[in-house]
């Protein structure tokens, strides 16, 4: 499999930290940024449809990276068309993916539908306006970063490198919460206006070289 979108491998020699689950809350807030920021990780839970459903790390991200949208401005090059969707790219987490697609469902962001889509080897990566990389995998991260070169996507990592490795949004974690780092540096060579509502939230904001 392509070093690019495998999973990445557990390791079994380092303790695992408890995942960081949503809080007690109805769905909307789910997919409010400032809520989520808010959260405490352990033992939160979600007021689903379902009922008594325990959301887990992967889904608190699925729902950033949704929100990511709102706050992120792309040039009009990024689109076919004035009805062009919004495209995420999820690589290395399918299960994130299907999170995802389930949040996105029906929603438009800007007057635009938006789509989730898995990525596999070889896909090609024109289109994908944000692309989601999971893992910590730094070659991999590369191999990726190479691909997108100056395209306008939003590059969203979970590694420990990811900023360094040139991705603009890099997810930590921070006393048990989900939050966030930015690179204005990469958003630029992105071409990614990102609003100030955003930068407001972010655990760190980075305005030169990580």
């Amino acid at each position: 499999m392509s070093a690019l979108f495998a999973m990445p491998p557990r390791a079994s020699s380092t303790p695992r930290r408890p995942p960081p689950r949503l809080a007690a809350c109805a769905m909307p807030l789910l997919l409010g940024l400032a809520m989520a920021l808010a959260l405490p990780a352990p033992l939160v839970r979600a007021a689903l449809p379902a009922g008594g459903a325990v959301l887990p790390e992967r889904s608190i991200k699925a729902a950033f990276l949704y929100k990511f949208l709102g706050y992120a401005e792309f040039p009009a090059s990024a689109f076919a068309d004035a009805n062009a969707p919004l495209v995420i790219g999820v690589a290395g987490a399918d299960e994130l993916a299907a999170d995802l697609a389930r949040i996105v469902a029906g929603r438009a962001v800007q007057g635009r539908a938006v789509l989730v889509r898995p990525l596999r080897e070889h896909d090609p990566l024109a289109g994908v306006h944000l692309l989601f990389i999971g893992g910590d995998d730094p070659a991999r991260l590369r191999t990726a970063l190479r691909a997108i070169g100056a395209m306008p996507t939003l590059v969203v990592t979970e590694s420990q490198q990811g900023l360094q490795q040139g991705s603009v949004i890099n997810f930590r974690i921070v006393e048990e919460r989900v939050r966030f780092d930015v690179s204005l540096e990469a958003a630029d060579r992105n071409s990614v206006k990102l609003s100030s509502r955003l930068l407001t939230v972010a655990n760190h904001v980075h305005k030169g070289a990580p």
